[in-house]
């Protein structure tokens, strides 16, 4: 057997089960291998869309994916979706192909290695006396240190004949759990508290009902970082996200909190708005699997090395004996939360401009409105990934997911085009519901070419464009001035008229009522993919920009 068929061959042991790229000459054998041995391969337009569909179906999914590119410019294309697992801790195997060793001046030869650790992934190098065990290490290194691997494949090693032993896969070891000294300590803290916040990140997914009795037990009220938005969907003390996407409600209630436990959470600027959200007397603890990461990104005052379900079934065992605390969790803030604790509850002044209104920018939706709207109409089995830019705060927030598992957030990077082949990775890893897209005029533009891979793989997703005709952040960074045109604003196109091009079912939306076409859709037979071509009003900035900019 030629080892790129023992890569392949092992790959599948080891559980892999869908791999996404684009072929070339240099990865077609192994990737092959991977179908045949029942591995299913999804077919992008671009490698850079191949990456954000393996990094979104491994966030969605809890597997390991495989991103398989040709040498060289294969890599290279991938490189920002590559970037944004890696800044997101995606565990995933990339299967590049690389020059043999004899073809010192090949035009494909880079430093491949050097590349994908420049934006903090791994990097390894096939050899054919032992290709079986280092394909195991890279997928236990994925898996370990919540990473992209790249696998490095040189065509002559491919190519040669293995007589390696096999060797056994990983056998993942039981998850850490928190010293009996930490869980005391917390539990104390958690008894004194009187206004007590747990705020659940990326590591605290599957572990919703633990922490749930947790708060209940503590009188805690409970919060979310963007990515692990859902977790605690329908809880009558849930504040939704904690930092810069967070109502005023919530961040009134976090930053009042006397104590704040993050399970799997970064507590960054992000998380923690630049630390506003961190009363000066507030203590702070830090739950995580990985030790280094307590106190990384801000001083706490207990830092637990611990599995975030185990640690929190733990504490509330400590905390039995006292019974469960009101604290925090009052008929008062229940009902404040059930009033104003939620995005689409905030009163705001609508902003569309309706046709013929002598307006500068006449026919445009105010993007709550449009939002608001759809949240009501789409099915409530969702799956949803979001695109970068200055929209994205509104189908985070103001469209509901049903889970932790409903929301792809890619904005590790901030990069903008990611949105379409997310939502494309995520649809794959939650077949049955409901894909939506929220992408921007120049994130859809970007990845225009995966428009083709949606309608090919039959997702009846719905692409939400929140079509400002720029490039929505830097306006209202940088201020709108007559220089910028075709600098970073550009001509309205036609964007609907583009997806029906490829296939999709179009509606252009410029008011409430032109939303009948969406709920015709929705009624139908869903035979073919939707894109709105939301002609948003963009008199002022999303909310969370200003907060966003503060660390730029």
């Amino acid at each position: 057997m030629k080892v790129h068929e023992r890569v392949a061959e092992k790959l599948a042991e080891l559980g892999v089960a869908h791999a996404f790229g684009v072929i070339g000459s240099g990865n077609y054998a192994v990737t092959r291998g991977l179908v045949e041995r029942g591995v299913r391969y999804t077919a992008a337009r671009h490698e850079g869309g191949a990456a954000a569909m393996a990094d979104a179906f491994a966030r969605l999914s809890g597997t390991v994916p495989v991103l398989t590119v040709h040498q060289g410019c294969g890599l290279t294309n991938a490189v920002t979706g590559i970037g944004e697992a890696a800044k997101s801790g995606t565990p995933m195997l990339v299967l590049a192909a690389e020059p043999a060793a004899a073809a010192v001046h090949s035009n494909f030869r880079i430093a491949q290695d050097r590349l994908v650790e420049s934006v903090g992934a791994v990097s390894m190098r096939i050899t054919a006396g032992s290709a079986v065990r280092d394909i195991v290490l890279a997928h236990r290194t994925a898996l370990a240190r919540g990473v992209p691997v790249l696998v490095n494949l040189p065509l002559d090693v491919q190519a040669a004949e293995s007589t390696e032993p096999d060797t056994p896969p990983h056998v993942p070891q039981d998850a850490p759990e928190a010293s009996a000294a930490d869980v005391a300590r917390l539990a104390g803290l958690l008894a004194r508290a009187r206004r007590p916040v747990l705020i659940a990140g990326r590591g605290g997914r599957g572990a919703g009902p633990e922490l749930r009795r947790l708060a209940e037990a503590s009188g805690a009220l409970l919060a979310t970082s963007a990515v692990a938005r859902g977790l605690f969907q329908g809880d009558p003390f849930d504040l939704d996200v904690s930092g810069g996407f967070s109502t005023p409600l919530a961040a009134e209630l976090i930053g009042g909190a006397d104590l704040l436990v993050s399970f799997g959470c970064a507590l960054n600027m992000w998380t923690m708005r630049h630390g506003e959200l961190v009363g000066p007397d507030t203590t702070v603890v830090q739950v995580d699997l990985d030790p280094l990461a307590p106190g990384r990104h801000r001083p706490v005052d207990l830092g637990v090395v611990g599995d975030a379900a185990l640690t929190a079934r733990a504490v509330t065992a400590a905390l039995a004996a006292d019974g469960a605390k009101e604290s925090y969790r009052t008929e008062e803030v229940r009902a404040r939360i059930e009033g104003e604790g939620r995005w689409r509850k905030v009163p705001y002044e609508d902003l569309g401009t309706a046709p013929g209104t002598g307006s500068a920018t006449p026919g445009r939706i105010d993007p709550r409105t449009l939002t608001i709207a759809l949240d009501r109409m789409l099915d409530r089995d969702r799956v949803l990934a979001v695109d970068s830019g200055n929209f994205l705060g509104y189908p985070t927030m103001f469209l509901d997911v049903p889970d932790e598992f409903g929301l792809c957030f890619s904005q590790a990077f901030q990069s903008v085009g990611l949105g379409l082949p997310s939502a494309i990775g995520a649809a794959l890893a939650q077949p049955g519901r409901l894909p939506v897209c929220g992408t921007g005029d120049g994130g859809l533009l970007m990845a225009a070419a995966e428009l083709e891979t949606v309608v090919r793989l039959g997702l009846p997703m719905v692409v939400i464009v929140y079509n400002d005709a720029a490039y929505g952040a830097e306006i209202h960074h940088f201020g709108r001035t007559e220089a910028d045109a075709g600098f970073v604003t550009f001509p309205d196109a036609d964007l609907s008229a583009v997806a029906r091009g490829y296939g999709f079912a179009a509606v252009t939306v410029r008011g409430p009522e032109d939303l009948s076409g969406v709920a015709d859709w929705l009624a139908g037979p869903r035979d073919r993919p939707l894109l709105i071509d939301a002609k948003v009003a963009d008199g002022e900035p999303s909310w969370w920009l200003a907060e966003a900019f503060k660390g730029h």
